[in-house]
């Protein structure tokens, strides 16, 4: 079955990243050459090693696996080396330790060969043996982490988190896939998504893994990372939405208050104190809706993310002098109120006033005016950015 391994007629290269497997590997290597007899596949088994120590590569290499050295620690990194060297139209992945069974691959296979560019298990649809998932990764973790990918970038997928995965080599490759970590699995199904591969799910089964030793995974410091990249690459829920949140609830504050103060109980009542915090509201929003600006620059530049809707492209099209013209605006409303201010103190010989009167005003006329100066210094930073290179 392996005579050919370099043959690029091959169909199919089934992946396994390797760090010290020495226990599970065998029949990890053994149950994916059966499959490839049994189903008369012509592939081939890559072990994409991260720097064994425990005998892995030997065994690897006398059960007739190719193996493929990848000096850069990391689960994505070990992934991305045995890709990049597979010869197979079509890639399988999945871990060394025996949580899957590489003799069930063939609904993988047959979604690819139905047209399918990506194949991702779903082991909630599927079987998740006892013991083989943590209760915190099963209930918490994965869910989340699924339901967020899910909301962000509207994947129909229910387990963004499986191992277990199939895809076109070619689609794949161009994503050019840059993380090193565990994040890597949501990295491959966000870009896929953004870039709009063909993707679809197949249940599978989970068993509990058959290693000595505690596992590579960290689900603390790896759902972190996970979670870290879905922020990212969506600058619309982590900076436009969050943004217009803030504004909103600022202006909400201020139509209540800007009249005059809001008896909410007897002896309770909602002042200027409150009105300030809605202005400090307001000017986070805008600053944050600004970021959001400069990051969909930043990542159109780099062609990291695609326009995907009217949001996206409302925020790639924005210009400098776009957000210098808002910026005029605002320092315009601003002085003015800054002048009511004056005038109105002038009409008492600048004497006393009324420091909760006054400071409606003021309060208007600063946020106002340092909203202005944050989108105007925003707004030369965009053009930084839009600067053209030979």
């Amino acid at each position: 079955m392996f005579d050919s391994l370099f043959d690029n007629s091959l169909e199919l290269s089934i992946v396994m990243p390797c760090l010290n497997e020495v226990r599970t590997l065998p029949v990890c290597l053994k149950k994916a050459q059966g499959f490839l007899t049994a189903q008369g596949v012509r592939g081939e088994i890559i072990v994409a090693d991260n720097g064994s120590e425990d005998g892995s590569i030997v065994l690897a290499q006398g059960a007739g696996a190719r193996v493929v050295s990848v000096a850069e620690r990391g689960y994505g990194a070990a992934l991305a080396g045995g890709i990049a060297a597979a010869r197979g139209h079509f890639v399988i992945m999945a871990d060394a330790d025996d949580s899957y069974d590489f003799g069930a691959l063939m609904p993988l296979l047959a979604a690819l060969r139905s047209g399918a560019q990506l194949v991702v298990g779903n082991r909630f649809k599927g079987s998740i043996k006892a013991g083989a998932m943590p209760f915190l990764n099963r209930w918490l973790g994965n869910p989340v982490l699924s339901f967020i990918g899910r909301l962000f970038f509207k994947i129909p997928l229910g387990d963004f988190h499986c191992g277990l995965r199939g895809f076109d080599r070619e689609a794949i490759l161009s994503l050019d896939l840059k993380t090193v970590g565990m994040e890597y699995a949501s990295e491959m199904i966000v870009r896929a998504a953004l870039h709009g591969l063909t993707m679809t799910e197949v249940p599978v089964t989970l068993y509990p893994d058959g290693r000595d030793r505690k596992p590579h995974l960290h689900p603390w410091r790896d759902g972190w990372r996970h979670l870290r990249f879905l922020l990212l690459y969506s600058p619309r829920w982590l900076y436009l939405y969050s943004g217009l949140a803030m504004i909103v609830v600022g202006l909400m504050i201020a139509a209540l208050l800007l009249p005059g103060p809001l008896m909410i109980a007897e002896g309770v009542g909602l002042d200027v104190h409150t009105l300030l915090v809605g202005a400090m509201s307001i000017l986070v929003g805008v600053q944050t809706i600004t970021f959001g600006v400069l990051a969909r620059a930043y990542a159109r530049r780099n062609g990291i993310l695609p326009d995907r809707s009217r949001y996206d492209r409302l925020l790639t099209d924005l210009k400098l002098e776009h957000l210098l013209g808002l910026s005029g605006v605002l320092l315009v409303i601003g002085l003015g109120a800054a002048f009511w201010a004056a005038h109105r103190w002038s009409a008492v010989d600048f004497g006393a006033l009324d420091y909760r009167d006054a400071m409606r005003t003021l309060i208007v006329a600063v946020t106002c005016i340092v909203a202005s100066l944050q989108l105007g210094f925003s707004a030369f930073l965009l053009g930084v950015m839009e600067i053209r290179h030979k």
